[in-house]
């Protein structure tokens, strides 16, 4: 992304695809390629987790059917981007340690960094990825057919080719841009709070 698309300033040297991630919601509807699903789900595997448990499950609709299959759980704002997306996916967090059955309580952080490896490899691959919390979990437990008593659902996740923000409703088309941020003072302290 360039400059002039991406006009966010960092506060101290980063690389450049920290400010470059950003969440648009114009998607053309091209579903994503078995290899290019690959290379995302291949990132995400290697984020670091408690135990290296690896709590994390992808799963991935690519087909126009898939995708309205999915899309029922998604609250009603989503339902009108998201299915556009090359590939509509739901983020699972496992909820007990695999060596011993005990709760894990660091299961959805651990879901937290195979999401940003996940972002961050779309990125370098030209694509763009949001993340939506705006699904209805009983819901996508019954689309996804997953055991609610074994897997948490964290997050539904579009991926795919930016679109033209022309296509979005106007309320959304006013949002189709990168946000900016906190200034750095506010979220970190040195010693104590």
């Amino acid at each position: 992304m360039s400059e002039a698309e991406n006009p966010r300033r960092t506060q101290a040297p980063v690389d450049p695809m920290f400010p470059g991630r950003w969440s648009p919601r114009a998607y053309p509807d091209e579903p994503l390629s078995d290899a290019e699903l690959a290379s995302l789900f291949e990132a995400a595997r290697w984020a670091p987790s408690c135990y290296n448990d690896q709590p994390w499950l992808f799963v991935a609709a690519v087909t126009a059917e898939e995708k309205a299959r999915f899309t029922e759980a998604l609250a009603e704002g989503n339902r009108a981007w998201a299915p556009r997306a090359g590939a509509l996916i739901f983020l699972l967090a496992r909820k007990h340690f695999a060596h011993n059955g005990k709760p894990n309580r660091w299961a959805e952080f651990d879901c937290g960094a195979a999401w940003l490896s996940l972002a961050l490899q779309a990125r370098t691959m030209g694509l763009y990825s949001h993340a939506m919390a705006g699904f209805d979990a009983a819901k996508a437990h019954e689309v996804l057919g997953v055991p609610e008593d074994e897997y948490a659902v964290v997050a539904a996740v579009a991926v795919g080719r930016r679109g033209d923000a022309d296509a979005l409703p106007e309320t959304l088309r006013r949002m189709e841009k990168p946000n900016d941020r906190k200034p750095l003072a506010e979220v970190w302290r040195r010693g104590a709070f």
